[in-house]
């Protein structure tokens, strides 16, 4: 699948690292995240893959456990040409909009990019909340522990300050 470039949106001349959060409680998960991943290619080079966890629901509790991962990736796309590109993938792999943080196939995020911070409509980086949310910063803390994000704190020191219970590494 390739994303050609909007008028308003130029590409990268370099490739910036991104994190790619990825998650999925509906159906085959695994194969969701799998099939996502692989989609990402030509326009996203994935250098590397965090473990997979099952997590519980945020936001919306009643729903099944979710599957998380996080992507080290390298793209050429800009920020809002990585949107497209993700929800394009969403699309194709059938996720429907039902209540917002429930239930989904998948769900594909940029976390980070680069040390680039985009405030748009629809588009928010660093991912707002990542800070927080102890089911992106466990797998990205396998990636990255001492990359730092929020107030130039590192990943693996927001971790520590929070409750990790119900973020558990997948055994398919």
């Amino acid at each position: 699948m390739r994303v050609l470039a909007a008028s308003t949106h130029v590409y990268n001349q370099r490739m910036p690292t991104t994190y790619i959060g990825l998650g999925s409680n509906l159906g085959e998960r695994q194969n969701y995240l799998e099939r996502a991943t692989a989609m990402l290619a030509p326009d996203v080079t994935v250098l590397r893959r965090s473990p997979i966890y099952e997590t519980q629901p945020w936001g919306y509790a009643d729903q099944g456990t979710f599957l998380n991962q996080v992507l080290e990736a390298e793209t050429y796309l800009s920020p809002r040409l990585l949107l497209t590109l993700l929800k394009a993938i969403e699309a194709r792999l059938g996720r429907k909009t039902r209540v917002r943080n429930g239930p989904r196939e998948i769900d594909l995020d940029i976390l980070l990019y680069g040390d680039q911070s985009v405030n748009e409509r629809n588009l928010i980086v660093p991912h707002p909340g990542l800070h927080q949310r102890a089911f992106i910063l466990t797998p990205l803390a396998d990636l990255a522990p001492d990359l730092r994000i929020a107030e130039g704190r590192p990943v693996s020191q927001l971790l520590a300050n929070l409750d990790s219970s119900g973020v558990d590494r997948y055994q398919p």
